[in-house]
């Protein structure tokens, strides 16, 4: 088990309580301005020879990065700087064993604009840059929202994915029987395959933080 989304400073935190950082954050750009714009990646590049050794030493398994926003950038220009950027940067992933993933979020409700709002963009991408390093951060919740058909597209494209993230469709808050995911039967489709990463509960518990964690894991805990 595991805590997400810790800075390169916090990666050791979590051992304290017999857990470990199972995604962290080193300096792969902003949500809105990172790998589709060749501007942002030297800047990617230096925050990843950085610290990703430092994840490394920590047994951080995975770091974030992000597309960045259209800006009236065509997809298939944004999906080549993308791939040219995580070409750049994927040798320092495979030198230390940790692996990059790429968020993917919905443009029509958290993050207007952001690029990689669909798997097949997602997929393209990772397809071209063809590391064991280099993934897919499929997020249940942003890919709900903007293609549904999850357990299929989970299946069809698990040899891309590294990380799960959830969050309660609509609203982002628990994982119950008030949200339109059927969350047993996803995790159900994640269990069917070869994966052996994380899953990670990213919501805004409008209840107790605890119990609704508590709830969420057990719910997904096929």
């Amino acid at each position: 088990m595991g805590v997400d989304l810790l800075q390169p400073d916090e990666y050791e935190a979590p051992r304290k309580h017999g857990l470990i950082c199972t995604m962290g954050y080193a300096g792969g750009g902003e949500i809105a301005k990172a790998l589709n714009r060749t501007e942002h990646h030297a800047a990617i590049e230096a925050g990843f020879r950085t610290n990703i050794p430092l994840a490394a030493k920590a047994g951080v398994p995975n770091v974030i990065t992000f597309s960045g926003n259209r800006e009236g950038m065509s997809d298939d220009e944004g999906a080549r700087n993308t791939v040219a950027g995580l070409n750049r940067v994927k040798k320092i992933a495979e030198d230390n064993g940790v692996t990059i993933c790429l968020e993917l979020l919905n443009s029509k409700v958290n993050h207007p604009d952001y690029m990689a709002d669909h798997t097949a963009w997602g997929v393209r991408v990772m397809q071209e840059v063809n590391s064991p390093n280099v993934k897919l951060l499929y997020d249940i919740y942003h890919m709900q929202i903007m293609e549904g058909d999850l357990i299929t597209t989970i299946r069809d494209n698990m040899a891309w994915i590294a990380h799960f993230h959830t969050g309660g469709v609509p609203g982002r808050h628990e994982l119950d029987n008030t949200q339109e995911v059927q969350w047993d039967g996803v995790m159900r489709a994640i269990a069917s395959t070869e994966f052996k990463g994380y899953v990670a509960h990213e919501f805004l518990p409008v209840h107790d933080p605890l119990e609704s964690l508590r709830n969420a894991a057990s719910l997904c805990d096929v």
